[in-house]
């Protein structure tokens, strides 16, 4: 199986932490040279110097707010215009806040669109040509099984969430030809700080003890687990790799079997 990343270069959002913390270190252990992407400087400066450099990979890191679209989209295309091909793109950035969606505000709606999937079409239209150019594209987007399934309480993010996986088919329909693959990656109840603010949220809101919470959580999931940030970045890297070339347009959940469709 090749799963050898060497001489690729691959796009990480939200890679500071987390997910695409994760993914990000994976990547790098097969041999692609990555770039992180997220608003914090110092935190970038931190996870890049954990990436795996044995292959002689060179990693780098762009500071952007993907609150801010336009500052984006310069960064990015300042980015690609000096370092070249992206040839993978991982789309992934914090969920919006929880909640139920008969209590949300119209700006909630508006500020998860603008941070999901208007950024990732911004990151997306920038790195085409370069895949189209070698003929090697792969667009994964880390978003979430209430893709599949709503969510309790994840009014907003349910709808986003679904927005983007829609948003993902399309792109697959459409840049399949030239040899590039866009897939979703759908994580579970995942060990994060998110999935931490979620349970406390819950907690206070039922005013119920967190362990009562985190108890619950665990009894819907068949392996009575949540997942390590690693385990989401294996299918992402997966996924990424010469071996998943003809894998196109699905939505992946990664979740110990919680979700209860097909």
């Amino acid at each position: 199986m090749n799963l050898d990343l060497k001489n690729k270069r691959a796009l990480v959002g939200g890679s500071t932490q987390g997910i695409g913390k994760a993914v990000a270190i994976e990547l790098a252990l097969l041999g692609a040279n990555v770039t992180l992407i997220a608003r914090n400087e110092e935190a970038l400066k931190k996870a890049k110097a954990e990436l795996n450099i044995d292959k002689g990979q060179q990693h780098s890191y762009i500071v952007a707010d993907f609150s801010n679209p336009e500052e984006v989209k310069k960064n990015v295309t300042h980015y690609i215009q000096r370092q070249g091909t992206v040839n993978i793109l991982v789309n992934n950035t914090g969920g919006p806040p929880s909640g139920p969606i008969n209590l949300a505000q119209t700006e909630e709606f508006t500020a998860a669109f603008t941070n999901h999937l208007i950024c990732n079409q911004i990151l997306a239209q920038a790195c085409l040509e370069g895949m189209k150019h070698s003929g090697y594209g792969r667009i994964i987007n880390i978003i979430s099984t209430s893709v599949k399934q709503p969510l309790p309480n994840l009014g907003v993010s349910n709808t986003i969430r679904a927005a983007v996986a829609n948003w993902a088919k399309t792109w697959a329909n459409e840049v399949g030809h030239f040899g590039i693959t866009v897939n979703n990656v759908l994580p579970g109840a995942t060990h994060t700080q998110r999935l931490q603010g979620i349970m406390e949220n819950n907690a206070t809101k039922n005013e119920k003890p967190l362990d009562e919470v985190k108890q619950t959580m665990l009894k819907e999931i068949p392996m009575k687990r949540f997942a390590e940030a690693a385990e989401i970045a294996n299918a992402v890297v997966f996924l990424a790799s010469p071996a998943a070339a003809y894998i196109n347009g699905i939505n992946l959940p990664v979740d110990g079997g919680r979700t209860a469709c097909l």
